[in-house]
């Protein structure tokens, strides 16, 4: 395989990749409304002749190239979150900007950058002879993983049936090689009270001053260390390997956190003690951390068990129906994975890196002194769609796409021309580089 070929080949679709984003940016697709974004995806398969096209009832666009044995996929979702506070914007979010080097513009980084390049790559794949009886190349352009991450992937596995060799996740890595991620789970409690006049507060049982001492001790379970003498031990206790048999892959990942993110209560009226108080937690996993040992950590907290029968400590679900009309409900439970080191997957991708553009990350002037002063080999500090295809469902998955983890979800959000041409041309050498060695 010629290597300095394939580098030229993406380099020669340098602006037809660049026209591609600036399209996309133009359409807006938050979680849920990106139908248009995908007509526009699936036109650009269609003219770049991907050997089979197909949208599933969820909305998700399959795009095939070849028809080899092994499956090897390429995922990227299509929606964006929304454009916030349209003061923090120096530009239109959805006019974008363009400049020599970079694409300004809401889903340049998150994500819809990795969504081209992996197009492309395929299409270089097609181009220069490198697809054959070995394996088929899969891009996945997928929906709702800002709502929901992995939700789109739990369908592609279960109702469609589709379960590749591996995945790449084409999410911003900074010119990175991510082999992993915190895992993340939305929980609720609630609460309950007595209600009376506020007149006489005695009379009632205060939901809202239950909740403070619950978040008092949720505050010590992010905050506390580990010591025996510690009467609730902090979640920094999973990075020992006298609590958790996975500490050092946790150690890899970073320690759990979790924080309060929303509160609600009920009352008669301002002039009554609050009945009802629910408070919404973000907990973020590390390696060995379940949702069961989550939810029951939360349950443990001394001021949980003092008010015993009077709280409820419970997982969300999400129920939204994507822009199709289909609702395939789940667990808010999204798993923490992390693909060893010495799995055949990193070391093929490893290896296609280090021969196309050497064992450091590569980047912009504005990035390449933060960028080379990181492993090349990773890990996300986000989530991904990771958590269904390798979380829930073990299939090995790995990290390399264009942009940059900061500029996701941020306002003048921004990608890098040199980063699309470069992941065009790792996603395009990758699979016969682990085709050759598995």
């Amino acid at each position: 395989m010629d290597f300095k070929e394939i580098n030229e080949a993406a380099e020669g679709y340098r602006k037809d990749m660049i026209q591609f984003l600036r399209d996309l940016v133009k359409i807006p697709g938050e979680s849920a409304e990106e139908g248009a974004k995908m007509d526009r995806a699936k036109a650009e398969m269609q003219k770049l002749g991907f050997d089979k096209i197909e949208v599933d009832p969820q909305g998700n666009l399959l795009g095939y190239m070849g028809t080899g044995k092994k499956l090897i996929a390429f995922d990227g979702h299509m929606d964006t979150v929304g454009i916030g506070e349209m003061s923090n914007w120096e530009f239109d979010p959805y006019d974008g900007y363009e400049t020599d080097t970079e694409i300004g513009g809401r889903g340049t980084s998150d994500q819809e950058g990795g969504i081209v390049s992996a197009i492309y790559g395929a299409k270089i794949m097609k181009d220069l002879g490198l697809l054959n009886e070995k394996y088929t190349a899969l891009v996945t352009v997928t929906v709702q993983e800002e709502d929901c991450d992995g939700l789109c992937w739990q369908y592609i596995i279960k109702e469609d049936g589709i379960r590749p060799e591996f995945v790449v996740s084409t999410e911003p890595t900074d010119g990175g090689i991510y082999r992993g991620q915190r895992g993340r789970m939305e929980i609720k409690v609630d609460v309950k009270g007595v209600s009376c006049h506020g007149s006489a507060p005695e009379r009632g049982d205060n939901a809202i001053y239950k909740m403070a001492d619950i978040l008092q001790d949720v505050r010590a379970l992010n905050n506390n260390g580990d010591t025996e003498s510690t009467v609730i031990k902090g979640l920094v206790r999973m990075l020992d390997e006298k609590y958790n048999p996975e500490w050092k892959e946790a150690r890899f990942l970073g320690k759990g956190t979790v924080t309060a993110s929303q509160i609600f209560h009920s009352s008669p009226s301002r002039c009554a003690v609050a009945d009802g108080c629910t408070v919404s937690l973000d907990r973020r996993m590390t390696a060995g951390e379940t949702w069961e040992s989550c939810l029951e950590e939360i349950r443990n907290l001394p001021a949980v068990k003092k008010y015993g029968d009077d709280v409820v400590v419970s997982m969300y679900d999400y129920d939204r129906p994507s822009y199709t009309g289909l609702t395939y409900p789940i667990e808010c439970y999204f798993p923490t994975w992390v693909i060893p080191e010495e799995h055949g997957v990193t070391k093929a991708l490893m290896e296609t890196h280090r021969n196309l553009y050497g064992e450091e990350r590569l980047g912009s002037k504005e990035t390449i002194d933060m960028r080379k002063a990181r492993p090349l080999l990773d890990k996300w500090t986000f989530s991904t769609n990771g958590v269904s295809i390798m979380g829930r469902n073990g299939i090995p998955c790995i990290g390399f796409g264009p942009g940059a983890e900061a500029q996701a979800h941020a306002p003048n959000e921004k990608t890098w021309k040199d980063d699309l041409v470069r992941c065009a041309a790792v996603y395009a050498a990758l699979p016969t580089v682990y085709c050759e060695n598995n």
